[in-house]
């Protein structure tokens, strides 16, 4: 049973302890939300789980299907089913995008896909993601605007099928329709019986993938779950009512009042009203 078992993970950057004690489990084919202010921990933890060497574990474990996936590589987390799409996918000159979706697939394969086959599949991918074409033949991410760097990193989800995505804001950067898109494509997966982790500050994409369950971490520790209803009073209310009800103050000061630090009114009411 492919079930995700962290227990009192603790990780951070050089010496700075980030991850604080995160328990969490996430049975397969699960949708979880993981909500919480900026800064608090978040993408950390999903750095973490895929093995992200620039952050340091300082204790606790993760363990994936029965196996401590401390012990493994990230291209070995990433054939054993485990998918991370990233917040800021970075641009690589040089390598051709086709190539490295190929050499990726075949990665997770014993035999190797046809060139015949590889075309099918991705020309499939790309037109369900309504992707042109023809950008696979650029460089890595090179020249795509921010909705194209995240409509890319759903098309790998696509073709690589993993058992486990986490998704680290992968609605930031899309206009209305495009989230609409990924949408669907999420959905398709999770039919297919692929678990996920999602960050968004966005309230539109929890309502289109209606997560089960949702988990809020505040300085660096996962400290409330809930279930869809958590999602709503995030989003009206913002993190305040956390301070208030469970004496929990946030250590990190962020920007704004935690009031309007909610997972998506201002966001994205103010795309709609853009017309975006």
């Amino acid at each position: 049973m492919k079930e995700l078992v962290i227990k009192d993970l603790k990780a951070g950057v050089h010496d700075k302890e980030i991850l604080r004690g995160v328990n969490l489990k996430i049975a397969p084919g699960e949708m979880v939300a993981l909500l919480g202010p900026n800064g608090h921990g978040k993408s950390t933890l999903l750095s973490a789980i895929m093995g992200n060497p620039s952050f340091k574990i300082f204790g606790g474990s993760i363990d994936y299907n029965g196996e401590n996936l401390l012990s493994h590589s990230v291209s070995e987390r990433s054939k054993m089913g485990i998918f991370l799409a990233m917040q800021n996918p970075i641009e690589i000159s040089g390598v051709n995008y086709s190539d490295f979706l190929k050499t990726a697939i075949n990665s997770h394969r014993e035999k190797p896909l046809s060139l015949f086959q590889f075309i099918r599949e991705i020309e499939k991918a790309y037109k369900e993601m309504g992707i042109p074409f023809e950008m696979a033949q650029r460089g890595l991410n090179e020249g795509f605007s921010g909705g194209e760097k995240k409509r890319n990193e759903i098309l790998q989800m696509k073709l690589l099928k993993p058992s486990f995505a986490m998704l680290d804001e992968i609605d930031s950067g899309l206009d209305v329709d495009a989230i609409d898109v990924v949408a669907k494509e999420i959905l398709k997966e999770k039919e297919e019986g692929t678990a996920f982790l999602v960050i968004s500050h966005y309230a539109r994409l929890y309502d289109l993938i209606h997560p089960s369950r949702a988990v809020v971490m505040v300085n660096g520790r996962i400290v409330l779950e809930g279930g869809p209803e958590l999602i709503k009073r995030i989003d009206h209310e913002g993190y305040e009512w956390i301070h208030k009800e469970l004496g929990i103050s946030l250590e990190k000061e962020i920007d704004a009042p935690m009031s309007s630090t909610s997972i998506g009114v201002c966001a994205t009411k103010e795309a709609l009203g853009n017309g975006k």
